[in-house]
């Protein structure tokens, strides 16, 4: 493995892939300190006001004049984005995908959509009713042997002391999730007097198929978890006949979202999912990227690769529209890496958007999503919403991903309510949290083969797709979180 990378021939800075000391040489440079890795350091002499160059672009401004060799981090380094900016289109790119010739066994739905697992989940429809929906799921799966993650509870603390934007968004969250292509069935557990009732989530769901989906009020029940149970027991005997078939990869739907970077989630990790992205949208499948503020700083590399005009322009009103929420909450559109994000080697905000947006490599943007809508599209859609894990695979879970690919360089055991594969983006955290991880990307600093390492994650993919267990599934950990924005009456 090579002590340090320079990502791009036109970049200023490298990044360290062993702790380097301070005396120590590389390509004839003299380390200035002490640099720990995954950090970076200056490759030539960096004047105050000039900018910093990484993965071929700025990533911030020098605060003081640095010098060859020198750390390159938040003590000299500054972002240098803006509340506002200014966006050109430069003409539609073209997405025309190939027949697809790889194939997974997969459930087809009655609209068409195909899931990867076929599972019953309890939704409360307010915080209420949360102890409830876990009890009655551990009832159920006690009463007919399952010792699995068919059934589940997903909790919540919302459902009624809300208005507006936020009613709606707990409404249409909890309606993506019963009509999500994995879910086989549905109890939504209403306690009866709060805002977000039964009558309400019956307007979210639109038309559906009564059987799969059942509705409990526990105000009406003279035994909610007897009655829950039993309701849950139909449901399962009705998903229980359903079988998997050949489905082309065109068919699965697949969420990017990156956690707990560091200094090389940009280097390994993200772009292997870049690779699989391009590999999945050339043949027709659909791929969603969210996590908009971690888009500011990057956002016209996206821009410059929208299907038209009209995608070009929902693009721009999303990027404007988040940073909009931050400046209308008093709050500045750069607060970010995180203090983890930090210790790991990224410094400004721009670097982290330039490493997370790699995770959509070079595929056409053909949409622009709103918060729980679901992908219609083929190619790569971007979805509105923040950052913050929870949120975000949320959101992915309600835009219909049946599985996400979340990459981590601190770890973490997060799990979406679908298959989530953990990629390290380093060996060391592959091979000490052996229980979080599924993918080890770190190998690529070892000099494997980029293309053979993106073949052997496909092919994992799949795998999971054809229903094995992925690290989150094994442990149950699952959980959703829905966008907030307003008061809590």
């Amino acid at each position: 493995m090579n002590n340090a990378i320079i990502i791009d021939e036109k970049d200023n800075v490298a990044v360290a892939l062993t702790n380097f000391k301070k005396g120590n040489d590389f390509n004839g440079i003299t380390l200035q300190s002490d640099i720990p890795q995954k950090h970076k350091f200056a490759l030539c002499n960096i004047k105050k006001g000039e900018k910093a160059i990484k993965y071929g672009f700025p990533i911030g401004i020098a605060t003081e004049d640095i010098r060859a060799g020198e750390h390159v981090h938040t003590h000299n380094l500054k972002t240098a984005i803006t509340e506002t900016e200014a966006y050109e289109f430069c003409g539609g790119c073209n997405y025309t995908p190939t027949d697809s010739d790889v194939y997974f066994n997969g459930f087809l739905r009655d609209d068409g959509k195909v899931g990867i697992r076929n599972r019953i989940l309890i939704i409360p429809t307010v915080g209420c009713a949360n102890n409830t929906a876990k009890e009655i799921a551990q009832k159920a799966k006690n009463l007919l042997g399952l010792e699995d993650n068919t059934i589940c509870a997903l909790t919540h603390p919302y459902g009624c002391s809300q208005l507006g934007e936020d009613a709606e968004n707990t409404g249409r969250c909890l309606a993506r999730l019963c009509k999500h292509p994995n879910t086989g069935g549905a109890l939504l557990v209403s306690l009866g007097c709060e805002n977000n009732n039964l009558e309400v989530m019956s307007q979210y769901l639109g038309e559906y198929d009564t059987q799969r989906i059942r509705t409990l009020n526990m105000q009406e029940s003279d035994d909610e978890i007897l009655d829950g149970v039993s309701a849950v027991e139909c449901i399962y005997n009705i998903i229980k006949k359903d079988i998997r078939t050949k489905q082309p990869l065109s068919k699965l739907t697949v969420g990017f979202k990156c956690g707990g970077s560091d200094g090389l989630s940009g280097i390994t990790a993200n772009p292997l999912c870049g690779k699989i992205c391009d590999r999945l949208t050339s043949e027709g499948a659909k791929v969603i990227l969210t996590e908009v503020p971690e888009m500011f700083g990057a956002e016209k590399l996206l821009m410059q690769r929208a299907e038209s005009k009209e995608v070009f322009d929902a693009c721009v009103k999303m990027i404007n529209g988040f940073k909009k929420y931050f400046t209308d909450h008093g709050q500045v559109v750069y607060e970010n890496p995180s203090p983890g994000n930090k210790k790991g080697g990224i410094t400004t905000l721009e670097e982290k958007s330039l490493g997370c947006i790699t995770k959509g490599g070079f595929s056409t943007v053909t949409d622009i999503l709103d918060l729980y809508e679901p992908c219609k599209k083929s190619g790569l859609s971007l979805l509105r919403g923040p950052g913050n894990d929870i949120v975000s695979t949320t959101n992915l879970t309600c835009s219909d991903a049946t599985i996400i690919l979340f990459t981590t360089g601190r770890g973490t055991p997060l799990g979406a309510p679908v298959p989530t594969i953990k990629i390290s983006t380093n060996s060391e955290l592959a091979k000490k949290k052996k229980n979080w991880i599924d993918f080890d990307a770190g190998i690529l600093l070892e000099g494997t083969d980029f293309s053979q390492t993106a073949d052997n994650l496909l092919t994992y993919i799949i795998s999971v797709a054809n229903g094995e267990k992925t690290f989150n599934e094994k442990h149950d950990y699952e959980e959703i979180a829905i966008f907030k924005d307003g008061i809590t009456l």
